[in-house]
């Protein structure tokens, strides 16, 4: 929330009260499910009565003074105020009483503006980088008693939290009885492991940014969006009742799993467009599966024991299998998707659009299937299906049949460490969570050249002190790395199939301007580019035109030194540190909120505001039906049209036209899952895997990906390219 001094939290003041008449008046919010958030967290009742009989103002902070128990650590709502060292996301100074409203001059209250002196924050003349690397502080506590943090270097696995221990964890691994973990699928099902484990349907649970950004959404509106946004992406641990709080180091194994195998084959009703609302039918790995062609294989399978040594006692040895599979047609169908790929917030706002977007388009027209595309033999494209054995069953294969691809790739990607992600049952099995987060795989743990050279007293964690331990684990590490690497791949296939960049067509090129224009194009005819969450998806034109002596004289899409684009979310931007970026070509859709004295702005997240002590999730009054929204907020969309396109036009005036000629002309089209400016929003909450604003910013911005590039090398006075690269 934004407003002037009368709170605190991590060093800035705020009062919701009384900045209240200037801001948005928004029944519209970011994702918003009051029913469900109290039928997940039966607390949540009591403890927004408990903030509302506090003394302090702060709905969301405990009284100066006031103790937390460890009864409460999985409740962000109720953590302690940030130390100096928390290393949040660091913007440019004004005085420590200035608040947070994020698109106000920095004469005004604006939170990105704070003073360096709050612990926090660093003025961009003290430096080029807003988000600094962690301040050293054994003893500070975490931003937020939910997140967890790794081992740490001299420290045991039941100092950093884990009391049940190693053997535990594994031992509640494969211990299943409601719900199967992918783990126990991939025995028989390697192939399909092998893909879903390194996607974003694996990923999904574990990100951080999603975690942290969850979180923020339910700390702004006082709990009550409860799990609106997490039972997308853990439908198990929602089924579980988990806590939508808790750290993913204490989740289940199957929770954490995300959109895990049993999410679509345990599913047997078409929930349709629902947000995830998903009930799962329970039962171990013997009970049935659901799949599209039902249980022909599989009762073949059955009958031949001795063949593929499968047993359906489980009181009999043997290995384990499903004792039957049940046909569910509509787990070929866009249908089935649209149950998570369809986002309608309970106030009617359309956060997410994709399979709206498809079932209007030329590819539904025609027939083509969100499978067809996206789990067929290239993402992003109906080229078929491969053909193979569903499952190797002791050893031996199956009949072959049409074999779904289960990688599903999209623009996100890990900025985890390797040991957690891509999914592994070896690293599963042979260290803890946190135990990974304590390999030093940089510090090179398990090489040669690190074992030979480490002092005999190094300070191993308990978990790393055997050399052997070290080796196995570097192993592991590098074949995730490989598997990371091919991961890019499939990520990159996906976005080249969506967007195509043209020529770059020289307009002027004269003595007084030069003037060029490139032309973005969707080529997939599904659904617009980007799609889904496509408020925070960044795939815009980096532009750059060197002189003849190669000195930049022009620069469109490049970055500020939090790595922002120049938009008008830029910390620097607003801190007049930085001019704004006139010429971004950049797809991003903006979040728009109606403001009470008239008017519109944009926010980074659009959460629902009032006028009252405690902001809290509420439907809209009116139907949404007549004005196709709700009338507080709105998404200007800057997408593309399935086969459409737009053109980006640039001018260089001849002021910037110094050195000598020839002028070269360069563009790129990137893709960045998220913007820094998200980063910035949600930082207060804290990350989970006890990781820095910085180091998550850092890692969004290196996995940004260039798509396509276009050159052109122009003489002035000439009317066309001079070469085109």
């Amino acid at each position: 929330m934004w407003g002037k001094p009368g709170m605190m939290k991590s060093g800035l003041k705020r009062d919701l009260i009384a900045v209240a008449t200037v801001l948005p008046v928004a029944i519209g919010f970011f994702v918003l499910s009051a029913g469900a958030g109290f039928a997940g967290e039966p607390g949540s009742l009591q403890r927004v009565a408990e903030y509302l009989a506090a003394a302090d103002d702060d709905l969301l902070l405990p009284n100066a003074g006031e103790q937390t128990d460890s009864s409460q650590a999985d409740d962000l709502l109720l953590q302690p105020a940030p130390s100096p060292s928390d290393d949040l996301l660091l913007l440019p100074g004004t005085p420590p009483a200035a608040s947070d409203d994020l698109l106000l001059p920095k004469a005004s209250d604006d939170l990105l503006l704070p003073a360096a002196s709050d612990g926090v924050l660093v003025p961009p003349s003290g430096g080029d980088d807003l988000l600094l690397t962690p301040v050293a502080d054994p003893v500070a506590p975490s931003v937020a008693p939910a997140i967890g943090a790794p081992v740490s270097a001299g420290g045991s696995t039941e100092e950093a939290g884990s009391a049940p221990g190693a053997a535990a964890e594994h031992e509640k691994l494969f211990t299943e009885n409601r719900f199967p973990a992918a783990t126990t699928c991939a025995t028989c099902h390697p192939k399909q492991y092998s893909e879903w484990s390194a996607s974003q349907h694996a990923y999904a649970q574990l990100s951080p940014v999603f975690l942290t950004m969850q979180a923020a959404i339910n700390a702004k509106t006082s709990g009550t969006n409860g799990d609106f946004c997490v039972r997308c992406h853990t439908p198990v641990g929602m089924n579980l009742e988990e806590s939508v709080y808790v750290s993913n180091f204490d989740r289940h194994q199957t929770s954490r799993e995300g959109v895990t195998c049993i999410t679509c084959h345990r599913v047997n009703r078409n929930y349709g467009k629902i947000s995830g609302r998903l009930a799962i039918v329970e039962g171990d790995l013997y009970e049935p599966v659901f799949g599209p062609k039902g249980g022909e294989e599989l009762e073949r399978v059955l009958a031949e024991p001795q063949t593929y040594r499968v047993s359906t006692d489980r009181d009999a040895p043997g290995r384990g299998i499903h004792t039957g599979v049940e046909r569910f047609f509509p787990l070929v169908t866009p249908g089935f998707c649209s149950t998570c790929h369809d986002v309608t917030l309970v106030n009617g706002f359309r956060l997410e659009e994709a399979f709206a977007e498809y079932h209007q388009s030329p590819a539904s027209e025609a027939g083509v299937t969100c499978q067809d595309c996206h789990m067929g033999k290239e993402q992003g494209v109906a080229t078929g299906y491969e053909q193979g054995p569903a499952a190797i069953v002791g050893g031996q294969p199956t009949r072959p049949r049409k074999l779904a691809s289960h990688f599903f790739a999209g623009p996100d990607h890990s900025i985890l460490p390797p040991g957690l992600f891509p999914l592994n049952v070896k690293a599963q099995s042979f260290k803890t969570m946190r135990e990974w987060m304590a390999f030093d795989d940089a510090a090179g743990w398990g090489t040669d050249a690190f074992e030979d050279a480490a002092p005999r007293d190094y300070a191993f964690p308990e978990a790393w002190r055997s050399i052997d331990d070290r080796y196995d684990g570097r192993k592991i590490i590098e074949e995730q790395k490989q598997r990371l690497v091919k991961a890019d791949e499939r990520r990159l296939e996906v976005l080249r199939n969506g967007l195509e960049l043209g020529e770059i067509k020289v307009i002027a090129a004269d003595m007084g301007d030069l003037a060029f224009s490139v032309a973005v194009r969707n080529i997939t005819d599904g659904h617009a580019v980007p799609t889904g969450f496509d408020a925070e998806r960044l795939m815009f034109l980096d532009v750059t035109v060197t002189n003849g002596d190669g000195a930049v004289i022009y620069r469109s899409g490049d970055r500020d030194p939090n790595g922002d684009l120049r938009d008008t979310h830029s910390a620097y931007v607003h801190a007049g540190e930085l001019p704004l970026d006139e010429d971004l070509f950049n797809l991003q859709s903006k979040f728009l909120v109606r403001l009470l004295r008239g008017g519109e702005r944009e926010q980074v997240l659009p959460i629902n505001t009032s006028q009252g002590v405690l902001p809290f999730v509420r439907p809209e009054a009116f139907p949404t039906t007549i004005y196709g929204r709700p009338r507080g907020t709105r998404k200007h969309k800057q997408t593309i049209d399935p086969l459409g396109t737009r053109t980006a036009e640039y001018t260089v005036p001849s002021e910037l036209l110094t050195g000598a000629g020839p002028y070269a002309i360069d563009v790129k089209l990137k893709a960045q899952m998220v913007p820094v400016n998200l980063i910035l929003a949600i930082q207060d909450i804290g990350f989970d895997y006890g990781m820095s604003a910085r180091q998550v910013a850092d890692a969004v911005v290196g996995g940004t990906l260039t798509i396509a590039e276009q050159a052109a090398v122009v003489s002035l006075g000439e009317q066309s390219k001079a070469a085109v690269q």
